[in-house]
């Protein structure tokens, strides 16, 4: 197996359902632009409050994916 080069940038997604949704919401429109996601690592989870209530989940995660060789 050839030796990898891989980057790991930080995107967050936004949801009004739910974490999961908001991770999941990322992941999809990160790979629209971005080939070969591997992995992605949740950095931060928070909420948006107003009057008293949740009105969105934030999730910030590190994705990782890997650079062409160009062989």
């Amino acid at each position: 197996m050839a030796d990898s080069v891989y980057r790991v940038t930080e995107v967050i997604g936004v949801s009004s359902e739910s974490w999961e949704a908001a991770a999941k919401a990322a992941v999809q429109t990160a790979a629209k632009t971005v080939r070969d996601l591997r992995i992605a690592e949740v950095v931060r989870q928070d909420l948006t409050i107003d009057d008293g209530g949740v009105v969105s989940f934030r999730v910030r995660l590190g994705i990782s994916f890997k650079y062409e060789s160009g062989d």
